[in-house]
């Protein structure tokens, strides 16, 4: 199984590009995620990963994803290589998108910086506004 499942803060705002052989819409950026377990008088550590998204996802990626935001990607991992202009071979890791979740709470992208299609009014309501107890499953 290739499961791979992050909880970081985007280091920059998506980059998109379409596929040369199908035209395909794809997001790329970078995710860094802290580390967890700090040693004692060191600072806080992140290991920064690259993640890609495609088609839908990558129209999400676009709209939705600003730098700094805190996102969960749950994908895979996939190793590819290719020879640059110099003739050495490169390999390149990265996380394969599958499913892209906001992580932070409502009040922290409202106040900090807000997607843009969040509509003025849903910005006034609260979590309890937004999911009634006839919602729920349970």
């Amino acid at each position: 199984m290739n499961k791979t499942i992050l909880l970081g803060r985007l280091t920059k705002a998506p980059e998109i590009r379409y596929s040369q052989t199908n035209n395909i819409k794809v997001a790329t950026f970078s995710l860094a995620v802290n580390r967890r377990f700090v040693k004692e008088g060191e600072e806080i550590q992140a290991d920064f990963f690259n993640i890609v998204a495609y088609s839908k996802l990558a129209d999400f990626a676009e709209r939705f994803l600003k730098k700094g935001i805190q996102i969960c990607v749950s994908g895979r991992l996939q190793t590819r290589n290719y020879e640059d202009k110099n003739g050495v071979r490169r390999y390149v890791t990265e996380i394969i998108a599958e499913e892209i979740y906001f992580a932070d709470s409502f009040n922290k992208i409202e106040n900090g910086n807000p997607p843009e299609t969040i509509s003025d009014d849903l910005k006034e309501k609260t979590e309890d506004d937004l999911v009634s107890d006839d919602e729920l499953p349970f």
